[in-house]
């Protein structure tokens, strides 16, 4: 997820405005909340699920919050 979330950023960086980079930032979050849970569910491994969604949601989490303060003092 964490490779996803740069991916995002980066794709965001470059193709939006920067007066939107904080409407995209938060829906590429959400969009990799919901990916995490299809993910994890999709394993069907019900030992360690909780750490392994807080990880990837964490993870993606900081990763697009360095890229919102990265965009946002480029901007």
């Amino acid at each position: 997820m964490w490779f996803l979330a740069v991916v995002g950023a980066v794709i965001i960086g470059l193709v939006t405005p920067p007066e939107e980079y904080l409407v995209w930032l938060p829906i590429v979050l959400a969009g990799l909340v919901i990916l995490t849970f299809f993910i994890q569910l999709a394993i069907q491994r019900t030992e360690g699920f909780v750490f392994r969604a807080m990880t990837s949601i964490t993870g993606a989490t900081i990763v697009l919050a360095i890229a919102t303060a990265v965009l946002v003092s480029i901007a």
